[in-house]
């Protein structure tokens, strides 16, 4: 957190001086534009007037735009010719004091120079100025050192006549107060200073308490004074007094310099106007105040954005007990921004508390948490609550300490809003009934009723569970034996479900006199079970018709596909067949092959799959497979046969069902093998030790459209090869492509590869693994090595 507080005062430090350089064009703006409003000129030719002025003056272009902002320039004009004007004096004429070396009085030349400079550096600071009180203290600051200044006051003329001060530094709280409203009397300097609109100078105190009355406690405290009017186009209205400890004159230097000052404030007071500084007195007063209080508090200022949203806030005053991340307390705290101190608060609750404190005036407390303390060298931890205030604009900051008695009660309320629960206690003696607040909420009941009284409680719920809860108050009543009851009321536009446990506190002879318990909402929760119970009835029934349906499925595929139960002998060529069911589900599925001995002494073998599980794709499996057989034995080539097959499936029942086949045709004559496919896996080939997939023809998955193209390839078989047509059930995993299922297929060929019976067993074995599989389908076809 240290670490984070660090890299928050540097982002600080650049975002200050990013905003130096916005406010200071933000003031250039402002004061092209008045410009151009006031001669229609354009921006660029307004820039132009502002840098020539300021060139001509000796001023920086920031002083020469607060003199433009206060109104005191002549209209924009065109190139003057002849030597170029000088300042601009009080009252809209143009002396030759800065330009002669002759001031307004007669005096020697004022120093240029010292006054650029100074006028230079006031000019930057009133950037960041944005209400009277801030002004007051920039110009303290700037002039200490320059005319030893020791206090400053400003006073605005009120539409009554009387005055108001709108900013001070250097001025204890108390004399601020006694002088924050002044009526129109006769005697005082600020006022005559504003009728002529000319400076007053007081450097004889002696001759001045005699005309004037004097600011101060005692009178002679500042023995020598300037009351300067802020000039504003034609008129002026506000006044500020410079006082000073030192008495004797204001020498030329000085006064050209106050008058000077005088003028960058009419422009910065046009723009501000008298927007309050968010602050209880003085700072140093609020400290003072501060300082002697217990406790952890801070007092803030708001710092807004343009737009006005809080961003930061300034700490203008704290308790000793106060500390930031980085361990600084009191006098390093203040002036510092929150986020640089506390930067974990950015966008928290608190923050959000603190700026609805700030917006309403209702006071935030935060949730109570835990933080580690150390007393008396013992590390612990210690509840506390953060609580925002609105004090004027500002805020007050405190940390509460939450004693155990507010833990326990803080627990309690908790436990209640947690468990959606609340406590009652029925005294049957005197009759008095307490309900805890989150009683009521659970009867939708207004507090101002009072509870209901405990012989009542069962009239209050549906009719169906009144007489269940009525016999159990009746044995907790009679004899104190405690009860767990759960009923049913009308509350809130619905039924709820509450749950009530109760018990009896006896007297000596044992008769209850008191009966205390709880009440709990548990409409949530018998929701869930209510969901629950239906959803394993959905279950339990569609379990049920699932296995019906696979049991139904699973005779159906036994009638239609019956499987030999040993290798069987078909144009000479030895054939062991094996079909796996999934092993996983309550489907069955659509794979299916045909191996049978033709009229002409030929063999068909065909290897099927059809889409999808259950009783359609077993009626759609059955219907291809014997059309397939059908086809074939009266004559049609094996094409001929695969294009009637997708024409069949295309107008059948289900149209978007699609399904791929092997055809094979074997002579035994020639030992030529005639194939075709439709989507299918290549036969695999194993010979003289090796292993090679058939290159496939051309041929598409039947019904997946109307004009498919299928054709046939041949192979001479050779005594001792071994074919094997098999669905994708035996090649495809869900992890992988089909290309590494066809590699693993073709090495476990080769390892496993035996001339016994049964010789499909070690290959499956090999190739097939746990459940989520689907079904698997294979025919091993030998070629003797002996002809007869």
């Amino acid at each position: 957190m240290a670490a984070l507080a660090k890299i928050v005062a540097r982002q600080r430090a650049e975002l200050d001086r990013l905003r130096d350089q916005t406010a200071t064009s933000a003031v250039v703006e402002r004061a092209k534009g008045a410009l151009m409003a006031q001669t229609g000129c354009s921006p660029d030719a307004a820039g132009e007037e502002l840098l020539q002025r300021a060139k001509t003056a000796q001023r920086t272009l920031l002083e020469e735009c607060w003199i433009t902002l206060g109104g005191l320039q002549p209209p924009l004009r065109p190139e003057p010719p002849g030597p170029p004007p000088a300042a601009v004096s009080d009252d809209g004429s143009m002396p030759t004091s800065v330009r002669t070396g002759e001031t307004a009085d007669g005096d020697d030349t004022a120093g240029p120079d010292d006054e650029f400079a100074a006028l230079s550096r006031l000019g930057q600071a009133l950037v960041h100025v944005g209400a009277p009180q801030e002004l007051a203290r920039c110009l303290l600051a700037h002039l200490a050192s320059d005319v030893e200044a020791d206090a400053v006051m400003i006073f605005r003329r009120q539409p009554t006549g009387g005055l108001q001060l709108i900013g001070h530094a250097g001025v204890d709280h108390a004399l601020a107060a006694q002088w924050s409203q002044v009526p129109p009397l006769s005697g005082i300097a600020a006022f005559d200073a504003l009728r002529t609109r000319e400076p007053h100078w007081l450097e004889n105190i002696d001759a001045d308490r005699e005309r004037y009355l004097l600011i101060g406690d005692p009178p002679g405290r500042w023995r020598s004074r300037a009351w300067l009017p802020v000039p504003s186009g034609d008129t002026a209205e506000v006044c500020v007094g410079v006082l000073r400890t030192r008495g004797g004159p204001f020498t030329p230097p000085v006064r050209h310099l106050l008058r000077a000052v005088a003028r960058l404030c009419g422009g910065l007071l046009r723009t501000i106007g008298d927007r309050q500084e968010p602050v209880i007195g003085t700072a140093r007063a609020a400290q003072a105040v501060f300082a002697s209080l217990p406790g952890a508090a801070l007092l803030l200022t708001p710092l807004r954005t343009p737009s006005g949203d809080v961003e930061d806030y300034r700490i203008d005053a704290t308790t000793a007990q106060a500390v930031d991340v980085l361990g600084r307390a009191e006098q390093e705290l203040v002036g510092r921004r929150i986020l640089e101190c506390f930067p974990s608060l950015a966008d928290e609750e608190l923050w959000h508390g603190c700026v609805h404190a700030l917006t309403t005036g209702e006071p935030y407390e935060s949730e109570p948490f835990a933080h580690q303390e150390v007393v008396a060298g013992t590390a612990g931890l210690a509840m506390y609550a953060v609580r925002a205030a609105r004090l004027g604009s500002g805020l007050i900051i405190t940390w509460i300490r939450r004693e155990s008695s507010d833990r326990q009660e803080q627990r309690l309320a908790d436990v209640q809003r947690l468990g959606n629960l609340g406590w009652a206690t029925w005294n049957l003696v005197t009759h008095e009934i307490g309900w805890s607040s989150q009683v009521f909420a659970i009867f939708d009941r207004d507090p101002a009723q009072g509870p209901i009284p405990l012989a009542d409680l069962p009239g209050h719920t549906l009719p169906e569970d009144a007489p269940t809860l009525a016999r159990a108050v009746r044995e907790l009543i009679g004899s104190g034996r405690p009860f767990d009851v759960p009923f049913r009321i009308w509350a809130g536009g619905g039924v709820r479900h509450l749950r009530a446990v109760a018990e009896a506190v006896p007297d000596v002879d044992g008769t209850p006199v008191e009966v205390h318990g709880f009440v709990q909402d548990v409409t949530a929760l018998r929701s869930v079970e209510l969901a629950l119970v239906e959803s394993e009835r959905a279950i339990l029934t569609q379990h049920g018709v699932l296995r019906a349906e696979r049991t139904l499925a699973a005779r159906l595929q036994h009638a239609l596909l019956p499987l030999p139960t040993r290798p069987v002998r078909l144009a000479g060529l030895r054939v062991e067949v094996a079909y796996l069911p999934a092993q996983s589900g309550l489907h069955v599925g659509g794979d299916w092959f045909s191996a049978i001995e033709l009229p002409d002494g030929d063999a068909l073998f065909v290897v099927g799959d059809v889409a999808g599980h259950g009783i359609d794709a077993v009626a759609t499996m059955a219907q291809l497979r014997f059309t397939a057989k059908g086809m074939v034995i009266t004559g049609s080539s094996l094409t001929g046969a695969l294009a009637r097959l997708n024409t069949l499936l295309l107008h059948s029942r289900d149209t978007h069902g699609t399904a791929t086949m092997v055809l094979a045709r074997y002579h035994p004559d020639e030992r030529r093998l005639e194939w075709a496919q439709a989507g299918h896996p290549p036969p695999l080939l194993l010979r003289d030790g090796e292993v090679r997939y058939l290159g496939r023809p051309r041929g598409m998955l039947l019904g997946a459209t109307g004009t498919p193209v299928f054709e046939e390839a041949e192979c001479l078989l050779r005594p001792g090869d071994r074919l094997i047509l098999y669905t994708d059930g035996l090649v495809e995993r869900p992890t992988e492509g089909i290309d590494s299922g066809l590699e693993r297929l073709a090495e476990a060929a080769l390892i496993h590869h035996t001339d016994g019976p049964s010789s499909l067993a070690p290959l499956l074995a090999a190739l097939l693994e746990g459940d989520g599989r689907d079904d698997v389908c294979v025919l091993d076809i030998r070629v003797p090595t002996d002809p007869a």
